[in-house]
């Protein structure tokens, strides 16, 4: 049906088309719109009656369908009502429910009871088939036992149990596994009795045999063939193989591979009835007296015959028999032989590495012919362990060489006994020791220095070792000059690492073995400076940039400074234990404190000499003024220390002070004059060379306490006035205390305080 009107706006009523949207309507155009609304209403209730009229029977059908609908409906719902109320007078749903659970309960116990019966079938199949496999071996039918043990292992999933335990399972699978790990057990161990009774060596006879039937217990004769083929099926050819390996390789292979047996072999076969029972490898030793020395053809001759028969007569020229019982003699085979014969025949000069070619070649014609037996791998590079060996014939060579040098270089040091021998002379270029007649020390020549200095004799030798060993890395190629060179740094450090631990008791005293380890550092040290200008030029292009010992050099040289800072704190550790016997110096007035003042200053000059003694021949001369200086300021500053300090000192006290000074002067005054001589030899700028009053500047503050001891209190105050006092290290502090001590209080000694404390230096 059409829809009767459309929308209407009501401007369009009007009969004006001028009036605008936006404008409001008036009075008269409001009654207006009324009357056209109103005409038009009347015109649509006409059409809509008339459309319904024209269309009478189908609203009469659609009417009668709605009534037939609705009965339908109200019959329905009266029977849903008679529905519920006779289920609700009777609860039948509950029944059924009930029914429906015991239905579903007697399913799952006959399904269980099902499974049941299905495990107790396997399980009873299990049973008999473990009981079968016994009754198997016992008849010697060892091949089909093996074959029920490889079934029943994944039956009962064997291999998955052993890494993860499962939970849940019935505990009669537990069970089962258990029978037959102990079949298996079984079956293991009769084969392998089989495989020790099949394969014996006859000591007497010196032979291998080989039977081809045997029996254990109560079992029937088997063959060989079939006990092998019975370990293959089970997986245990590794285990039932490897006391016949072990037995080959103890008997056989050994004496193969001994290049001093010199044994021939041969091979027996016994039959019976046609059938063979037994192969037998006899080795018969070789009386040839002319037969001397290592011969490399014969061992690998005899090692082949010996793969050959185990090929042919035990594993029946079966590949994965032979690559197993390969895989079990095949690592110490191989040893044998490196031992016995390739690292014998390793040359021990360079200019013999060219004839090693030949065992080169034998030694890869015997792995080729020991691949075409399958003995060996032919895809697995492993394998190829003695042509490995022999094609790295210079590295053997070179680790031989650089074991012996090392060992030589221990020797010389271990032997060095860093004693100077009787009659010591700076000026010798070597001194043998009278008592053993080899050189104990030497003097050496510094390099990047004019001077000289006494080393070791050990030290000396040692770096001989090392230049021979840098000349023969320039002489090799770059597989062996890399070994070499390994072997000289080694030698080097090794001093590092033998003398310090030999010599631990006299690096903590003071003696003349502390100083030639020093001398002997210092002069490593430079010769290590000295190795990449002199070898450099001369080495292989490939190995001028990995040959390098620099790095070497400031370990000796650290090492040398140690060795001296620490026999430097030993001696001034020594002298402060003597001045410490003078207890500050007190009461030198009395005749007890003055002798025990005298024996510090005695003892101090004990000391000295002594260390003169050791140190002045052996060290440089200006290392040894300059640890001489350090160990005279470290005494001088400590005796003026512990005067200065003094606070009330008696006229007499003051001058046995000033007598004890002087002893200790002039005892030391030839050793003073000896400082002062030494001079710098290298061409430095004229006085740059520093005098003992400077390198010891509590010298001259000593001398001059010597001084203030019986000067007037005027005349110190002078002194200190023009810097007298100030420039040989005296400090206002130190000046006035001391006058506190010698003088009086009085005017005078106010005013010279005064005086002092107010001139300022700085």
């Amino acid at each position: 049906m059409d829809a009767p009107f459309k929308s209407i706006s009501v401007r369009d009523l009007l009969p004006s088309t001028n009036l605008d949207d936006s404008s409001p309507l008036s009075a008269p155009d409001l009654r207006l719109i009324i009357d056209h609304l109103q005409v038009r209403s009347l015109q649509i209730k006409s059409k809509v009656q008339n459309y319904v009229v024209s269309h009478h029977s189908d609203f009469s059908a659609l009417f009668s369908q709605c009534s037939a609908a609705f009965s339908g409906a109200e019959h329905l719902s009266g029977e849903v009502s008679d529905l519920i109320r006779l289920v609700s007078e009777n609860p039948i749903d509950v029944e059924i429910k009930e029914v429906v659970n015991e239905v579903r309960e007697k399913r799952r116990e006959v399904r269980e009871k099902r499974k049941v019966l299905e495990v107790v079938s396997v399980i009873v199949e299990v049973s008999e088939k473990l009981r079968l496999v016994r009754e198997m071996m016992r008849g010697g039918r060892v091949v089909e036992a093996a074959e029920v043990i490889r079934e029943l292992e994944e039956a009962l999933r064997i291999r998955e149990c052993e890494v993860k335990e499962e939970d849940g399972e019935p505990v009669v699978y537990g069970l089962l596994r258990s029978e037959w790990m102990d079949c298996f057990q079984e079956i293991q161990e009769v084969l392998a009795k089989f495989m020790e009774n099949a394969v014996t060596f006859d000591q007497q006879s010196n032979a291998l045999c080989v039977k081809y039937w045997s029996s254990i217990n109560a079992n029937n004769s088997v063959e060989l063939h079939t006990v092998l083929t019975a370990m293959d099926v089970v997986g245990i050819m590794d285990f039932g193989l490897a006391k016949v390996a072990d037995l080959i390789i103890k008997y056989v292979i050994t004496q193969a591979v001994n290049p001093e047996s010199h044994i021939s072999f041969s091979e027996e076969i016994n039959q019976d009835s046609g059938r063979t029972t037994e192969v037998v490898l006899k080795m018969v030793p070789s009386f040839d007296h002319e037969l001397k020395g290592i011969d490399g053809q014969a061992i690998f001759t005899g090692s082949i015959q010996v793969v050959k028969f185990i090929y042919n007569s035990f594993c029946f020229q079966n590949s994965h028999w032979m690559r197993c019982f390969g895989r079990l003699t095949w690592p110490r085979m191989s040893e044998l032989i490196i031992s016995n014969f390739l690292s014998k025949v390793v040359p021990d000069d360079p200019s013999k590495l060219a004839d090693f070619q030949s065992i080169i070649q034998l030694t890869t014609q015997f792995e080729t012919d020991l691949k075409d037996l399958m003995f060996i791998s032919a895809s697995d590079n492993k394998d190829e362990r003695l042509s490995k060996f022999a094609d790295n014939v210079e590295v053997h060579f070179a680790s031989r060489k650089k074991v012996e040098i090392l060992a030589k270089a221990r020797s010389l040091l271990l032997q060095s006994n860093f004693v100077l021998p009787s009659g010591f002379n700076r000026d010798a270029k070597v001194l043998e020791n009278e008592q053993t007649g080899e050189n104990s020390v030497c003097n050496a020549d510094l390099l990047f220095s004019s001077e000289r200095c006494v080393v070791s004799g050990g030290a000396a030798k040692l770096m001989a070792l090392v230049h021979q060993t840098l000349k023969d890395v320039c002489l090799s190629s770059t597989r062996v000059g890399i070994e070499f060179y390994h072997a000289a740094r080694d030698a080097l450090l090794l001093y590092e690492a033998v003398v310090p631990a030999k010599l631990g008791r006299q690096l903590d005293s003071i003696n003349q073995a502390a100083v030639l380890i020093y001398n002997d550092c210092l002069y490593l040290s430079r010769e290590i400076h000295g190795l990449a200008f002199e070898y450099r030029p001369d080495l292989p292009s490939s190995l001028k940039e990995l040959v390098v010992f620099v790095d070497l050099a400031p370990r000796f040289q650290l090492m040398a400074e140690n060795i001296l800072h620490r026999q430097i704190q030993l001696v001034i550790h020594n002298l402060k234990e003597a001045v410490d016997g003078a207890d500050g110096f007190q009461n030198t007035h009395q005749m007890k404190e003055f002798e025990s003042a005298k024996f510090s200053i005695d003892q101090v000059v004990f000391i000295l000499e002594k260390v003169h003694i050791i140190w002045e021949p052996l060290l440089l001369p200006l290392t040894y003024k300059r640890c001489m200086s350090m160990v005279l300021e470290a005494v001088f500053s400590r005796i003026t220390k512990d005067m200065l300090l003094l606070d009330d000192m008696a006229a007499e006290e003051t001058l046995q002070l000033q007598r004890l000074i002087h002893l200790l002067l002039e005892s030391l005054s030839s050793l003073l004059e000896s400082l002062n001589a030494i001079t710098d030899m290298r061409k430095l700028p004229e006085g740059s060379v520093q005098s003992i009053d400077e390198l010891v500047p509590s010298l001259r503050k000593i001398r001059k306490l010597a001084e203030l001891l019986d000067m007037p209190l005027r005349s110190i105050t002078a002194a200190w006035e023009c810097g007298e006092l100030f420039s040989c290290g005296f400090v206002p502090s130190e000046v006035v205390d001391f006058i506190k001590a010698i003088f009086t209080d009085s005017p005078l000694r106010k005013d010279c305080l005064w005086r002092i404390e107010s001139t300022d230096f700085m």
